[in-house]
């Protein structure tokens, strides 16, 4: 696939989008996407980071929105307590 940034054309497997609208765009365009909480589960995956949790905890520090119970359901999911 190839993705436009501004006009210079990249391959990319993956497009990173958070946003809402965005997110449908690029559905519609057939691009494959993940968001960042999907970048962190899979860095957690890697091993790159300790805990998804705490990756997302310090996002939302930082000021990044994300729906609580999302962030709960995701580490339920690759087995990790949300920690609080």
């Amino acid at each position: 696939m190839i993705v436009y940034s501004n006009t210079t054309p990249f391959i990319a497997d993956k497009v990173i989008i958070d946003e809402r609208i965005g997110r449908q765009v690029a559905e519609y365009l057939g691009l494959n996407i993940t968001g960042t909480l999907g970048v962190l589960i899979k860095a957690k995956s890697l091993g790159l980071i300790p805990s998804f949790s705490a990756a997302a905890m310090d996002m939302q520090e930082q000021g990044i929105r994300y729906n609580k119970k999302l962030i709960a359901r995701l580490a339920s999911h690759i087995d990790e307590e949300k920690q609080c």
